[in-house]
């Protein structure tokens, strides 16, 4: 996200006006990431790891769980409101360009669903002074199953609203791979249904996209509207209490050399 003053726009309003539908909206992340990362990385108790735009805290949680020491690096003052509610979570305000912590000082640092925000060289050539040498970088993205037609009709709702914002759908944080300094990007999914609400699961979720939160108020209602009308008309939605949402878990990580 670089420095404060250079955070996108999107990211800077939007987030700091929807932190609550953040937090009810967005998806977690599958409880097979965890152990997937005991074993494949060694992720255990003695680890200083960091959790890099950490948002309301949704992946800090899992990284809690393993007992390693956490750190929460947040820019958004509204997120990082949601952050310390987190027990044993030190909270840090900074970006991915400026992190404030010594030189080798972290076992990894973990971006989900956050490092198409800052995908530059200078970030990463920060991530590399704050790891020790042989610690990971591991990126998540949490990606819609968009073969399923509703799911498909939802990301169209939102598309035209995206601009020049930064996403995970449009690549370009995949250009600074590989990257100096790191190994190459290994991949490895993990499917995850988000159940929930019709409320939550999608209009908690979209209306806590950046760009569609930073919207003026008229226009994130019609937004509002829109997937109100799909929960309302779509068979597989109408009158459900409880839906489920496909998720793919993309993980990718690197090693600093």
């Amino acid at each position: 996200m670089g420095t404060t003053n250079t955070l996108h726009p999107a990211a800077a309003s939007g987030f700091a006006q929807q932190a609550d539908a953040y937090a009810r909206g967005r998806p977690d992340y599958p409880q097979a990431v965890l152990p997937w990362l005991g074993e494949q990385l060694g992720l255990q108790p003695a680890w200083q790891v960091l959790d890099l735009g950490a948002g309301t805290g949704k992946f800090s949680r899992y990284l809690l769980d393993s007992g390693a020491q956490v750190t929460a690096l947040e820019p958004v003052a509204a997120m990082r409101a949601k952050l310390v509610s987190l027990p044993g979570l030190r909270v840090l305000d900074g970006t991915a360009e400026a992190i404030p912590l010594p030189d080798a000082s972290l076992d990894a640092v973990f971006a989900a669903t956050a490092f198409h925000w800052f995908a530059t060289p200078a970030a990463l050539a920060e991530i590399e002074r704050v790891l020790r040498p042989g610690g990971w970088l591991v990126l998540l993205f949490n990606v819609r199953d968009e073969s399923v037609d509703w799911v498909a009709a939802m990301s169209a709702i939102m598309q035209p609203y995206e601009g020049d914002t930064p996403r995970y759908r449009k690549g370009d944080w995949r250009k600074v791979f590989p990257a100096p300094g790191f190994s190459a990007l290994q991949q490895v999914d993990f499917p995850y249904l988000h159940r929930g609400a019709p409320e939550q699961v999608i209009v908690d979720r979209v209306l806590s996209v950046s760009f569609i939160a930073a919207l003026p108020d008229p226009e994130r209602a019609k937004v509002h509207a829109a997937l109100t009308e799909l929960i309302a008309t779509h068979p597989a939605l109408a009158g459900q209490a409880e839906i489920a949402l496909p998720y793919r878990t993309e993980l990718y990580c690197c090693q600093r050399r």
